[in-house]
């Protein structure tokens, strides 16, 4: 395969001295850390929608990339030279993963019939590249918000026709997600919620969101589908508020609508930041709550409101990611997926590879460092120390349930004033200093 990428070579790891625009400098798949490979580790993924359909445009111009698998007028051979773009790129820089909606792969059709025939011809071009190479796909996902047919929604639609259309689309995603061999299928709420509650029946619609997303574990278990399901948290754009906003929200609505057992989250780092949240938190928060699934790895711009899907270069929010992967056990399902577009003004193909090369290599020494923390059990220490008294009698009663306020309130007067603790903020961050390299 060199068709596509002519003046770009295999991706090699070189070390930390090399020069080479086009080899890792951190990331070597096949060392191991902590008894597994980085490649184990990472299991990073390439996404088809940004990386091969995303073309620099912006909400003032068209897109600025011009690229030699799309020049053609006939759209289905756009999409098999993509196909055979995508998996040079992907055999190229040494991944092992890759992401689709259905609409980036094949294109829609005037009827539903014709789009899936398309979509059933690049898939067996896609399940023939796959096993030439060994690259396999992590998840596959439906674009239920591009078209003006989900312009208020899809499974949270007022029309039930938009809603049964929706339901037809995930279906096949789903079909041809399972033939693929995909690993999970996430669900994307890009236009499931509201501009306005003055037109909006908000209970309504999520009951709906609640009912379309049963059918859709019913469907996966009829299809003996084995992949993951995720729901992927967004707070807000392309709506004003979304009804997957962040995390515990995600968490609350799983909950309500009986459907934790079936799912997990996909968490984006640009999306936590737009909720309000640090990635850190919203990794924590699904660790925790035996949640977490996969992760889309990009990161925002903190000078500009929306999400910029940036390739992720910030070593210390790729080292606590990893901390607190380590920490969870690792990828039981997913792996670290790059939602993330190259820049408007980045407009040559190998600027694909530069971008990739950097975030693994972030993530690789994002990964060295929470491996390091992760040994010395410095930070565990500190957090247990800092909990102890939950572990004497008083505690222990408190969170067994064996106590009531009347006892806390004759506990409080007979030993007087608590004694506080300093929580130790700037330590903990010197602390985190000593193992960023």
């Amino acid at each position: 395969m060199n068709k596509y990428f002519p003046k770009v070579p295999k991706i090699k790891y070189e070390g930390a001295d090399s020069k080479n625009p086009f080899a890792f400098k951190h990331y070597n798949p096949r060392k191991k850390v902590l008894g597994k490979t980085m490649a184990d580790h990472c299991r990073f993924a390439v996404c088809y929608w940004h990386t091969f359909k995303g073309l620099g445009g912006d909400p003032f111009g068209p897109g600025t990339m011009i690229r030699n698998y799309n020049q053609s007028d006939d759209p289905m051979a756009v999409a098999e030279m993509t196909m055979e773009a995508a998996f040079e790129f992907f055999t190229k820089l040494g991944v092992n993963f890759w992401c689709f909606h259905d609409r980036d792969i094949a294109p829609e059709a005037d009827t539903l019939a014709e789009t899936n025939r398309r979509l059933d011809k690049i898939v067996k071009l896609a399940k023939s590249l796959q096993q030439d190479t060994g690259i396999q796909l992590l998840w596959g996902t439906s674009n239920l918000f591009s078209h003006r047919r989900f312009m208020a929604g899809a499974a949270t639609n007022p029309s039930p026709a938009v809603y049964a259309y929706a339901a037809s689309q995930v279906k096949k995603a789903m079909e041809i997600t399972k033939e693929l061999g995909g690993k999970g299928y996430t669900f994307w709420g890009g236009r499931e919620g509201y501009d306005t509650l003055l037109n909006t029946d908000l209970g309504r619609e999520m009951d709906h969101l609640g009912r379309f997303l049963h059918m859709a574990v019913e469907y996966k278990k009829s299809i003996r589908f084995k992949g993951q399901f995720y729901i992927e948290p967004k707070p807000k754009e392309p709506t004003k508020h979304q009804y997957d906003c962040d995390a515990g929200n995600c968490h609350a609505f799983l909950q309500k609508y009986d459907l934790v057992d079936d799912f997990k989250l996909n968490i984006e780092s640009n999306h936590g930041t737009l909720a309000g949240h640090t990635f850190q938190h919203e990794l924590q928060y699904c660790v925790d709550n035996g949640i977490l699934g996969s992760i889309d790895a990009n990161r925002g711009d903190l000078m500009l409101g929306w999400d910029t899907d940036q390739f992720p270069t910030d070593i210390y929010e790729t080292t606590l990611a990893m901390y607190i992967l380590l920490q969870s056990g690792g990828f039981t399902t997913g792996g670290l997926n790059f939602d993330a577009k190259i820049r408007r003004q980045s407009i040559d193909p190998e600027d694909l590879f530069h971008a990739h090369i950097g975030a693994m290599d972030a993530f690789a020494r994002g990964l060295l460092n929470a491996a390091k923390m992760f040994r010395s059990g410095k930070f565990e220490k500190a957090i247990t120390k800092r909990y102890a008294g939950w572990e004497t009698t008083l505690g222990k009663k408190i969170e067994k349930g064996k106590i009531g306020f009347a006892e806390l309130e004759a506990y409080t007067h007979k030993n007087g004033e608590p004694k506080i603790q300093s929580g130790r903020q700037e330590l903990m961050e010197n602390m985190l200093n000593e193992y960023i390299a």
